[in-house]
């Protein structure tokens, strides 16, 4: 398939599409097996807003181009947490636009800009923005973008690996959190490749 066939496609997809997209645990690489689920579910604007950088609003969103989206992310025991190195986190998110250009224009102007506008301010839990690196991910369809954010806090550094990939107006995202400063995109790419195919597959069935 083509990806302006492809893009075609996604014009089809509702908000409850998005929750068959978002990877299960067994979908995770071996490693996450017996990590449980932190968080999921809807992921409208103002959700999306009140979880951002400051200054972020639902209104913002919403003038971007985006709907809403779907969240999993599966966390590992908090005893594990003070291991240098350790992956305590992984995710998938759906999130839907109201064209392929706005996924597009988010990837670009959005998501790597705020990351990059913030480096050394406060955001939650006491933590600071310390640097941010951009990455550069391979083995997508169509476009991708990654990044790689250090926080520093009381408990010490946190580091979260973030890949973003276009499938037509579907933003998808793979994310790896670790204990210390680690880049994780391989890890973070083979859960988004997984992730695409998942996307794929719900959407070629509401066609």
């Amino acid at each position: 398939m083509t990806t302006n066939a492809l893009d075609r496609a996604t014009l089809t997809v509702t908000e409850e599409n998005l929750q068959q997209m978002v990877l299960e645990r067994q979908s995770l690489p071996a490693e996450f097996s017996e990590y449980t689920v932190a968080r999921e579910g809807p992921l409208d604007n103002k959700t999306m807003a009140e979880h951002g950088f400051p200054g972020s609003t639902a209104d913002k969103y919403e003038k971007a181009g985006r709907i809403t989206g779907v969240v999993r992310e599966f966390g590992a025991s908090a005893t594990l947490m003070n291991a240098d190195g350790f992956n305590f986190v992984a995710a998938t998110v759906t999130h839907l636009f109201d064209t392929p250009e706005s996924v597009s224009a988010w990837m670009r102007d959005m998501f790597i800009q705020d990351f990059e506008e913030h480096v050394g301010d406060p955001i939650s839990d006491g933590q600071t923005l310390a640097s941010v690196e951009k990455l550069e991910p391979t083995g997508f369809f169509d476009e991708s973008v990654a990044l790689k954010a250090l926080h520093k806090g009381k408990r010490g550094e946190l580091s979260t690996t973030i890949v973003d990939f276009r499938v037509g107006r579907i933003l998808g995202v793979a994310y790896v959190g670790a204990v210390g400063d680690h880049e994780r995109l391989e890890l973070a790419t083979k859960i988004g490749i997984s992730l695409e195919k998942s996307i794929v597959r719900v959407v070629l069935a509401t066609v």
